[in-house]
């Protein structure tokens, strides 16, 4: 606390420093030190603990929109990495309102202490609206979030530190949430009052190419009878094949698609030369787009949230979808043989394709959700069915 015109005035132990230089205080939870990353806002309700451990917000510092962030504490069950000691998410979370003390059944232990091992530095006490506006206006800014229970900092070092990080775009972020070997995957959806079940029958056989893929993903398939191999990114196109699989998955993560691509792409072009059924989700999507020559862009603010309206043009429907990323796939290069299948309601990007020539289709949002919306699970049984009419032909 410090004395100020007769008033107490707390004393910040967080900040938030931009890459221009602006600095915000606040005050510090979670872990204390200091990470760099992309900021960006998520405009969800509820899920923040599978949004900080889902892969694809690596070297991001999420803002959440929504004030009362922690308030339901953490637990073991709404976690999607896969390998928790190995694969990092978010770096860092920014909030309104102070994180107070669980009030949810599920709870297992307070959300800051599951930060503080999780290593992810926590900033409160921001006019996170402000914050938004200002992402929404000039883009997702690079920044320093810092941690330090006495309040001591080194303003212009992080300032400087801020500034030097070159950013997302350009940056292969997959080898560091990738899996590190082949492994199966059986773990069916959770259910209240059971939990998650296992996987007691299959009728196809799907490799997933892993990206950074989340664990709701690998137990969707699990729920359509699908015994799923996951291999890790680099795999080769030679391996997935020779494992005979009825369908290949390409996963959602973290990145610039274009860098990811430099060694993904040659792999999904010959998938989808051996016309193996292939279905993408998010990155999994934009590499998909990147094999049948299209390009990709950098977002200005991205889309992070779980109330995004997406048109189906094979359905005539709209559905309220999640999502989560920061680049694009421009509709403007596909080729012919690609065909739009979703768009934003939101900015009018694309949000999915399906091939005329092959059997493939991808989508930009994330049909697994998790926490929801649902809307879109109907993705996994239309992988379902291009297996099986793969197979009887």
């Amino acid at each position: 606390m410090t004395e100020q015109n007769g008033w107490t005035k707390p004393l910040p132990t967080a900040l938030l420093v931009l890459a221009d230089g602006t600095v915000i205080e606040g005050f510090g939870f979670g872990a204390a030190g200091a990470a760099v990353g992309e900021v960006c806002f998520n405009t969800a309700m509820t899920g923040y603990q599978e949004i900080l451990t889902d892969p694809s917000y690596a070297a991001q510092i999420v803002t959440f929109t929504f004030p009362h962030i922690g308030n339901v504490g953490a637990n073991g069950e709404d976690v999607e990495t896969v390998d928790m000691a190995r694969v990092e998410g978010a770096r860092g979370v920014i909030v309104r309102a102070p994180v107070t003390d669980p009030s949810n059944f599920r709870a297992q232990n307070h959300f800051v202490e599951w930060l503080k091992a999780r290593n992810i530095v926590g900033l409160s006490g921001v006019d996170t609206r402000a914050l938004t506006a200002l992402i929404r206006e000039k883009g997702m800014p690079n920044a320093v979030i810092a941690h330090d229970p006495e309040g001591k900092f080194d303003v212009e070092a992080l300032k400087k530190q801020a500034a030097a990080w070159p950013g997302i775009d350009g940056m292969d972020l997959v080898p560091g949430v990738t899996a590190e070997k082949d492994y199966a995957w059986s773990e069916t959806t959770w259910k209240l009052g059971s939990g998650y079940g296992a996987r007691d029958k299959t009728a196809y056989k799907v490799v997933a190419l892993d990206f950074g893929v989340k664990r709701n993903i690998l137990r969707l398939l699990a729920d359509a009878g699908c015994e799923v191999e996951v291999v890790p990114a680099t795999t080769s196109a030679e391996h997935i094949l020779a494992l005979k699989p009825d369908g290949v998955f390409l996963s959602n993560g973290p990145g610039d698609p274009a860098e990811t691509g430099k060694y993904a792409v040659p792999t999904i072009q010959k998938i989808l030369d051996a016309k193996i059924p292939t279905f993408g989700i998010c990155l999994g999507h934009q590499m998909m787009a990147l094999a049948v020559g299209a390009k990709t862009e950098k977002m200005h603010q991205g889309h992070h949230g779980a109330n995004h309206p997406v048109k189906d043009f094979t359905t005539d429907k709209v559905e309220i979808v999640s999502m989560n990323h920061g680049f694009a796939v421009d509709p403007k290069t596909l080729p012919a043989n690609a065909v739009e299948t979703h768009r934003s309601l939101f900015d009018g990007s694309n949000c999915g394709i399906a091939l005329t020539d092959r059997p493939a289709f991808s989508v930009q949002h994330h049909p697994e959700a998790s926490p929801g919306p649902q809307d879109s699970h109907y993705l996994f049984a239309r992988f379902v069915e291009m297996m099986d009419k793969a197979r009887a032909a």
